[in-house]
């Protein structure tokens, strides 16, 4: 079997939820403070790995306490960190994190995150990349070694998902370099230009993410569920009814578990599916990596809602 890699970052979260979002230059009270293994980069790959397929992770985590939990909780949930490197001088990421009635928002400080540069990935790539694997990145890395490394995943032969978060302008070279966009609705406004708000907005912007190269663009829409654009086609997922308590790491479950789809060679309707399930349950859990469902558990919830 192919596997994942993902090139991305790991971040300890410190999380707390309150009442509501402060207001500027205000002191609310919180409760529920607890520290959690996060990043995007991480998150996806443990979403991955839990859908049982082979995952590799490519960063860099402080050689801390930090980093030490990071890595030992990504061995746990079965994300092989061979080549995951400890830098000396600068510390591992971390992300503060405020809840509040099922939403979050997120202050990051990247530290070790932007350690690695392109000789780095290609090192990494050298020794676990095979053609037909997927490589998966998002925005929370170097930005330079973020597109080379695309350039470089593409001319090995593997195939490519760019989660554009945080969202920023990706030159001409970094989209042809692309096979599968996978954005939000707030990521989505910020790369075209265009709210998915209804359904004129949502396919004008599908359509504005592939013109751009990918063959397949994907826009998630919270509880209105998820869209694809896939050469040409329209591919429609209805989210998972759920109460939402935390919402931290729905997102990057839903990019892992359709990675992970990939490699298994699921029809992308197929692994859409399996993820907007995946997704839904980690948002009924509170934290990010230990939120994340395993592959039986999405089986035993889709067969208990009558969809094997």
């Amino acid at each position: 079997m192919n596997s994942v890699v993902v090139f991305g970052s790991l971040n300890m979260d410190l999380t707390i939820e309150s009442e509501r979002m402060p207001l500027q230059g205000e002191t609310i009270p919180g409760k529920g403070f607890f520290t959690n293994p996060g990043g995007k980069g991480a998150n996806q790959a443990v979403a991955a790995a839990k859908s049982g397929v082979p995952t590799y992770l490519i960063g860099a985590v402080g050689q801390d306490l930090f980093g030490d939990q990071l890595v030992s909780g990504l061995v746990g949930h079965g994300v092989r960190c061979d080549e995951l490197a400890r830098t000396k001088d600068v510390e591992t990421g971390v992300a503060v994190v405020l809840r509040s009635q099922g939403d979050n928002r997120i202050v990051l400080s990247p530290s070790a995150n932007h350690a690695l540069k392109i000789a780095d990935v290609d090192s990494a790539l050298d020794y676990v990349a095979r053609r037909g694997d997927v490589f998966l990145a998002q925005l929370e890395c170097d930005f330079e070694t973020t597109v080379a490394a695309l350039a470089s995943a593409k001319a090995r032969g593997m195939r490519t998902i760019v989660n554009v978060a945080p969202p920023r302008d990706l030159p001409d070279e970094a989209w042809a370099n692309i096979d599968v966009v996978c954005v939000n609705e707030t990521e989505c406004d910020a790369v075209c230009g265009i709210f998915p708000d209804d359904e004129d907005s949502l396919k004008r912007a599908l359509a504005a993410l592939a013109a751009k190269g990918p063959s397949t663009a994907i826009v998630t829409l919270g509880g209105r569920g998820s869209v694809a654009l896939s050469d040409g086609r329209l591919i429609r997922q209805e989210a998972l009814r759920v109460r939402a308590v935390d919402t931290t790491a729905a997102g990057d479950t839903f990019i892992g578990v359709v990675a992970a789809s990939m490699v298994s060679g699921l029809p992308l309707e197929e692994g859409m599916r399996w993820a907007s399930c995946a997704a839904g349950i980690t948002a009924s859990r509170v934290g990010a990596q230990q939120a994340i469902p395993t592959a039986l558990e999405v089986d035993e919830y889709l067969k208990e809602a009558g969809h094997e």
